[in-house]
């Protein structure tokens, strides 16, 4: 399984994305802002591909667990990110609840509007998003994310038709408009 998640909106203390699986758009996200060199708990991971792991141990699993019952098998933990401990996937609304993990949601302001990231219905998402990565990790398949800057998207060949179509779509529907 692949989830790529793609950077389209920078912003002074947050960056806004979606995030597809195997293609297929799944959510928004939001994570720390863009930084040059890294600042604990205020600096989004850097563009690669990383593994997705469980990780069943520290605070967020205890929580999770509480909240989610049998739902929940562990954390999603983005593995081995350089300069980087324990990134996760997880539920929140502003880039204040990131510290550096990923966050998802269902719905995104607009970072020109206000410099502070926010992302609606994150349990939603997260709901939608954990069983099918969970499933996947449950049979032993490899999961893996990708980050991408979508300047650097638009730039390369890489599926682009697919997802200018995508970008295109969203960016009408940010601004009121339906494109069928």
């Amino acid at each position: 399984m692949k989830l790529d998640v793609i950077r389209f909106q920078f912003g002074k203390d947050a960056t806004n994305g979606i995030l597809f699986i195997d293609d297929v758009f799944e959510c928004y996200t939001l994570e720390d802002q863009y930084q040059e060199k890294k600042v604990m708990h205020e600096t989004c991971i850097p563009e690669g591909e990383y593994k997705i792991e469980y990780r069943t141990v520290g605070g967020f699993h205890t929580r999770y667990a509480a909240r989610y019952g049998s739902f929940h098998r562990g954390m999603l933990w983005i593995k081995e990110v350089p300069g980087f401990e324990y990134i996760l996937i997880h539920t929140g609304n502003t880039d204040e609840h990131t510290s550096g993990c990923l966050i998802v949601g269902e719905s995104q302001n607009d970072l020109d509007k206000g410099q502070d990231g926010f992302v609606g219905a994150s349990g939603v998402a997260y709901k939608k998003l954990y069983p099918k990565v969970a499933d996947a990790l449950d049979k032993g398949d490899e999961v893996v994310i990708k980050y991408h800057n979508i300047k650097d998207l638009l730039e390369s060949d890489e599926k682009i038709s697919d997802l200018r179509g995508q970008v295109k779509i969203l960016e009408a529907a940010k601004a009121g408009r339906n494109i069928i």
